[in-house]
């Protein structure tokens, strides 16, 4: 079991962004249903005219990442930046499976865009994810290059490819198969349209960023 509030405690210094603001890493386990939910009105405010309920329904995230406003002493803090971090398994040619900590539905509402908040949130989820030892590669597909860069991301060169639903591939910690009617492929999938970049964790092994790069089948129309 990760040590979620050793993290935070380790990073505290780091995670002050002004006396109202404060970035905080959530173990999905113990978020509250308040919180969740104020976190789904944030990345529909973010993502307008998008349909995240099934994202929601499909993922199963170990970690929320937060920039919190404390508007009030009696009142809830409120989410105001946001990422999510679930397990996936990304393979690099033939190589082995790479446990991979992919991060999910990066959203900031409007109003606090333009201010380096998800900067910082991205930096400390980072930090966070690199301590935890437990993840091989950190990953996501990109809606914003230059904000990436900046920390140090690279883009994935090679192709993109799902893999087919193979018991071989599978472990325990991997989702269960889909049950609401999303088909697996039966052989690898191209992927030509998406872009991936991933970041290197002290313990990502050597990477030729030129080899076919696959993940495994997810339901929920997400692929990456």
């Amino acid at each position: 079991m990760i040590a979620f509030s050793e993290l935070i405690r380790a990073n505290q210094s780091q995670s002050q962004m002004s006396p109202d603001l404060t970035l905080q890493i959530i173990p999905a386990a113990t978020i509250a249903p308040p919180l969740l939910a104020a976190i789904h009105r944030l990345c529909a405010q973010a993502y307008p005219g998008e349909n995240l309920q099934p994202l929601w329904d499909a993922y199963r995230p170990d970690w929320y990442a937060l920039a919190l406003l404390h508007s009030a002493p009696a009142s809830p803090a409120i989410p105001v930046s946001h990422a999510m971090v679930v397990t996936r398994w990304l393979q690099a040619g033939n190589g082995p499976l790479l446990r991979t900590a992919y991060i999910e539905l990066v959203a900031t509402l409007p109003a606090f865009q333009g201010q380096g908040i998800a900067t910082a949130l991205m930096r400390q989820l980072a930090q966070a994810i690199a301590t935890a030892g437990c993840y091989q590669l950190a990953a996501l597909c990109p809606a914003d290059t230059q904000l990436y860069r900046r920390l140090h991301w690279e883009y994935w060169r090679g192709h993109l490819s799902i893999r087919p639903s193979n018991p071989a591939d599978r472990t325990d910690e991997m989702p269960p198969k889909p049950k609401h009617g999303d088909a697996a492929p039966a052989s690898p999938l191209p992927t030509p349209e998406e872009r991936v970049m991933i970041l290197r964790l002290p313990t990502t092994p050597p990477l030729d960023l030129d080899l076919p790069l696959s993940a495994e089948w997810r339901p929920g129309g997400e692929l990456w």
